[in-house]
């Protein structure tokens, strides 16, 4: 329940900040309809169409048990061991590795992982990053993760357009028509920082409990860790290039290096889900003995 109402209170922020952002441009009650109406629609299209977002966002294909048999068989044997209906299984061309899930439940969700975690992973630990995400999808982290996604696009997309509004004189005209010229500044300037911070905030409390879900329906929380470790490593060195406000989706993003860098990742450090995977492995180990 505390993490459903976290969820709710950062959807909540990214849609009072499309709302704050129409209200300070266009100005006075129709600024405030706009908004809500904008928020309303980018909210209900995104609950319904998370899953062909972000599929298509990364240029994810279709694949079944002919195509890809020990993938498909794996995702298969997990879902039934968590007794949930088995996901649609696809690929992301491409030597990059990486892997993501969406869908807005269970029984609308899809795995896809890109042709490169195929050719760097043991199947132990391929094991633990499917588990990985299927622990997204029960605990619909895929739903909250997506329209997140598509709500943050919206306010960067706007913010960008106003930046052109600015250049090519549009702020004089906001000013005529009742909306606020130093709004517009505000907006261009800091909305897309916020949308990202709160973005990535909800992908960073989602991460430990799918890493600690996949452990657990393992029994390997090590295979996990040694993929995540690999993964980062393929990761800095050949990024999955796609829009920026889906990058939270991915089980691994590069850190970067740069000030500022650990702010703007959409991932807890690798380093301590690793830490704190060693630690249930521990945790295992007393409990079995």
């Amino acid at each position: 329940m505390g993490n459903q109402t976290k969820t709710a209170a950062l959807l909540a922020a990214l849609s009072g900040l499309l709302i704050a952002i129409s209200y300070w441009v266009i100005g006075g009650s129709s600024g405030l309809i706009i908004g809500i109406g904008l928020a309303a629609v980018t909210n209900l299209f995104s609950w319904y169409q998370s899953d062909k977002i972000a599929l298509g966002v990364y240029n994810a294909q279709p694949v079944g048990e002919a195509q890809a048999p020990a993938l498909y068989r794996m995702v298969e044997r997990l879902s039934a061991r968590v007794n949930i209906p088995m996901p649609r299984v696809y690929i992301v061309p491409g030597q990059t590795a990486n892997a993501f899930a969406t869908g807005r439940d269970p029984e609308h969700a899809a795995v896809a992982v890109t042709e490169g975690i195929l050719n760097i992973l043991s199947e132990e630990e391929l094991e633990g990053v499917i588990a990985h995400e299927l622990t997204h999808i029960i605990n619909r982290d895929t739903l909250t993760q997506a329209v997140a996604a598509t709500v943050a696009g919206g306010i960067s997309f706007l913010a960008q357009m106003l930046s052109y509004s600015l250049w090519f004189g549009g702020a004089s005209r906001d000013n005529e028509r009742g909306g606020n010229p130093l709004g517009v500044l505000v907006t261009v300037i800091l909305a897309p920082i916020a949308a990202t911070i709160i973005q990535l905030a909800i992908s960073r409390t989602r991460e430990f409990s799918a890493d600690a879900g996949a452990a657990k329906l393992t029994g390997n929380p090590r295979a996990l860790a040694r993929a995540l470790q690999r993964l980062e490593a393929s990761a800095i060195e050949m990024p999955l290039n796609a829009n920026p406000a889906f990058e939270p989706l991915l089980i691994i993003h590069p850190i970067s290096r740069q000030f500022l860098g650990n702010l703007f990742s959409s991932h807890p450090r690798t380093e301590m889900r690793v830490e704190a995977l060693l630690k249930l492995e521990q945790d295992f180990a007393k409990i079995n003995k």
